[in-house]
């Protein structure tokens, strides 16, 4: 197998982008349960008679880590070259840039324990901490993760006048506490850096009770900064819960849409038919082995499978469609029942298009129904040639 086409191979398996693939499958589950495994141990290790009866095992936990890490991460660097948004780039400076990509410099950082210990020859306190940072590991093969990032970096502006805000409020909160109290309490209220503390801690409303105003003025400032506390905390939480959702909703247009006009059937659509479309699409989930259609049915409905598989059950045998296939189109086109029975093999994710609404699509947009019906007759010529 050529060097390219074997690092292109190596690059679907490790970012998955072998729908389905058993070996991509089979190395994400891998290397997930090894970063859950080293987060426990670590745990584990800080209990003395834990620590000190298994610390062979927690040695080979490490070591063997360790060296699956580091061997992922060359081939990260390896196949860097291979991603979409560095391939114009030569290999050299694609490598250059991945390496210093977020993701990569974790990579990075969970390996070093080890080979810090074995360069330093001793133990620090602070590897500890950089053994945790595997946990973050996990962000690569979390979506909703990836989205919350993204959510957190298109708002970083108004996160960051948040937050401007909040230092604001709180050295305000400081000046006026420390004027009223510091009389009183000169022990605990003396100066604008003494009074921070009651003020970081009414803000953020934890509110501890370690130190806390005994005069009228300064619980009426007590009162007054408790309450802009709730006001500071509401604030950047509506921002990335807003992004959040925005970016959820985004991610989800963007893979329906690529699905959506990767279906044979709607190929050859503009993108305004395709927008069309995706409004009348509804998402339903089966469970395995659930009927989704039987044959002699009324063709109520296009199916377009997202996710799972599903089995066509034919006179001729029974076959299967995945992810980006459909079923039930020609019958709905030709206003004839439905000639085989359909059934979910595993738990399958399928968009219907209600036959109602695609024949509106088509009379409202004669462009769309001329492609459609010409890739329904496409299919049809070439099941026949192939008979």
């Amino acid at each position: 197998m050529p060097a390219a086409t074997m690092r292109h191979r190596a690059y679907e398996v490790l970012d998955k982008g072998l729908a389905g693939s058993a070996l991509a499958d089979g190395v994400h589950l891998t290397l997930i349960g090894l970063i859950l495994v080293n987060v426990l141990a670590v745990i584990l290790q800080s209990v003395p008679w834990i620590a000190e009866s298994y610390g062979a095992v927690f040695s080979v936990i490490e070591v063997a880590s360790t060296v699956i890490f580091t061997v992922e991460y060359l081939a990260r660097l390896w196949t860097a070259p291979e991603h979409p948004l560095l391939a114009s780039m030569t290999p050299l400076r694609a490598r250059m840039r991945h390496v210093v990509s977020p993701a990569m410099l974790v990579d990075l950082l969970v390996i070093l324990p080890l080979y810090l210990n074995l360069t330093l020859g001793i133990d620090l306190r602070f590897l500890l901490l950089l053994r945790l940072l595997r946990f973050f590991k996990l962000a690569r093969y979390s979506p909703g993760f990836t989205s919350l990032v993204e959510a957190l970096w298109s708002e970083r502006r108004a996160l960051g006048a948040s937050f401007i805000i909040f230092m604001g409020a709180l050295v305000i909160a400081a000046a006026a506490m420390r004027l009223a109290e510091q009389d009183a309490q000169p022990d605990k209220f003396a100066t604008i850096p003494d009074a921070l503390w009651w003020a970081v801690i009414t803000l953020t409303t934890v509110g501890y009770g370690d130190v806390y105003p005994i005069t009228a003025a300064g619980k009426i400032i007590a009162g007054v900064t408790a309450v802009a506390g709730i006001a500071m905390l509401a604030m950047p939480v509506g921002i990335i819960a807003t992004a959040f959702a925005r970016e959820i909703q985004r991610r989800d247009f963007v893979v329906t849409w690529s699905m959506v006009s990767s279906v044979p059937l709607f190929s050859g659509l503009d993108a305004g038919s395709v927008a069309d479309l995706m409004r009348s699409l509804k998402s339903i989930t089966y469970e395995p082995n659930s009927v989704i259609c039987r044959a002699g049915e009324p063709a109520r409905s296009i199916f377009v499978v997202a996710e799972g598989e599903v089995v066509v059950e034919t006179d001729d045998g029974p076959f299967r469609l995945g992810p980006g296939q459909c079923f039930g189109e020609a019958a709905v086109l030709n206003r004839v029942p439905l000639p085989a029975t359909v059934r979910s093999v595993q738990r399958a994710k399928v968009l219907t298009l209600d036959a109602e609404d695609l024949h509106q699509l088509m009379s409202a947009r004669p462009a769309m129904a001329v492609v459609i019906a010409g890739q329904v007759q496409s299919v049809a010529d070439s099941a026949s040639a192939g008979e």
